[in-house]
């Protein structure tokens, strides 16, 4: 819940979110009045301001809110960019929106946010407050699942779900789309999310592929994505962490490639926690392959030009898990960022290469 005072009353409400935010413990109430220097500041101070004026304003408020905030400098490293995202994050979920029943924002020109919030938050739409900062994100996904990605591999859309991240980076389903196949009766996707890199071995002939995933929307989001392409007999969507049982030819993971703490669940597809997801699929692969066959472990050397992981380190743990890199095939990003260099991360960026790494088991 959360706790506020009103016209010398005090309200309480549910919390609403869907990346885990804990409610402030601060709360006044705002309106079209309030000054972006004032909001800022109380921001900071860990003050939460409920809105209760225009939505437009409210929108313009957090841009200019978001102009104050301070970016981490050029060159000064990944965990000073984290903390100045973090930060940024913190303050900017100060500004609030009320809800009212069946998912309706009472504010003026708001716009219809119904559709967008029950596919984020469900069916249940009872009276709550929640970041506007989450909401204009819930209506951002919803405006890539309707529109979807296209992903030049598959000659088709992508419909990534709220909270599942989205396949903008094509260079790594590419790939996926080229490296040779060890044969096309059966594929394991660890990992899936949107279901993106299931359906490309699929489209390349793979006659069964099972595709899993811990994740509940990714396991819905690949489900519905599958199931638009027209691939729901050859394609077996399983939640699970990891591997499905039994051994397989080919056993493909696009793991988060970045060894930190997540702190929302979009974090999840980029920062693995001390490597986990890496480990435990390199120290499961010998387990689950077919005599012959390959894990195919598609990752970028982002977390290495930051100094989180050492190539050996990454080597190591193919050795320690009983596998031999058998081949390579290495390609540069094709997104805008390396190219910014105001990024704070630019040098990083500009040297990352993303590779597929083709491994066997020693014997």
């Amino acid at each position: 819940m959360i706790n506020w005072s009103e016209a010398g009353q005090q309200r309480s409400a549910p919390w609403r979110t869907a990346l885990g935010a804990p409610p402030p413990a601060r709360v006044v109430v705002a309106d079209d009045r309030m000054k972006a220097d004032t909001a800022y500041r109380l921001a900071c101070e860990g003050t939460a301001l409920l809105w209760q004026g225009d939505f437009q304003n409210a929108r313009q408020l957090l841009r200019a809110m978001g102009r104050r905030c301070k970016p981490a400098a050029p060159g000064s490293g990944f965990h000073r960019y984290r903390q100045a995202q973090s930060q940024r994050a913190r303050t900017l979920g100060m500004v609030l929106i009320p809800y009212a029943a069946g998912h309706v924002v009472p504010l003026r020109r708001a716009p219809d946010v119904r559709e967008a919030c029950t596919e984020a938050y469900g069916a249940d739409a009872f009276p709550a407050v929640g970041q506007l900062r989450e909401l204009l994100g819930v209506i951002g996904a919803h405006e890539w699942r309707k529109k979807g990605v296209y992903v030049p591999a598959l000659g088709a859309r992508i419909h990534p779900h709220h909270g599942v991240f989205s396949p903008i980076r094509g260079e790594y389903v590419d790939l996926i789309a080229e490296a040779p196949l060890p044969g096309d009766r059966l594929a394991f996707d660890v990992g899936t999310g949107t279901g993106v890199l299931a359906a490309v071995l699929a489209r390349r002939g793979v006659r069964r592929v099972v595709a899993t995933d811990l994740d509940e929307r990714a396991v819905a989001c690949a489900a519905a994505n599958i199931a638009r392409l027209g691939l729901a007999e050859q394609v077996e969507i399983v939640r699970t962490d990891l591997f499905p049982p039994g051994r397989a030819p080919l056993v493909v993971c696009n793991p988060p490639w970045l060894p930190a703490k997540p702190v929302s669940p979009l974090d999840h597809a980029v920062y693995d926690p001390g490597g986990r997801m890496v480990r435990g699929f390199l120290d499961g692969l010998a387990g689950h392959l077919e005599p012959a066959g390959e894990g195919w472990l598609v990752l970028s050397d982002l977390a290495e030009h930051l100094g989180l992981r050492t190539r050996a380190a990454l080597l190591a743990w193919i050795e320690e898990a009983g596998l031999r890199v058998v081949g390579r095939m290495d390609v540069a990003p094709r997104h805008d960022r390396p190219m910014d260099e105001d990024d704070p991360l630019h040098a990083a960026r500009a040297a990352e290469v993303t590779s597929l790494w083709r491994l066997t088991p020693l014997t």
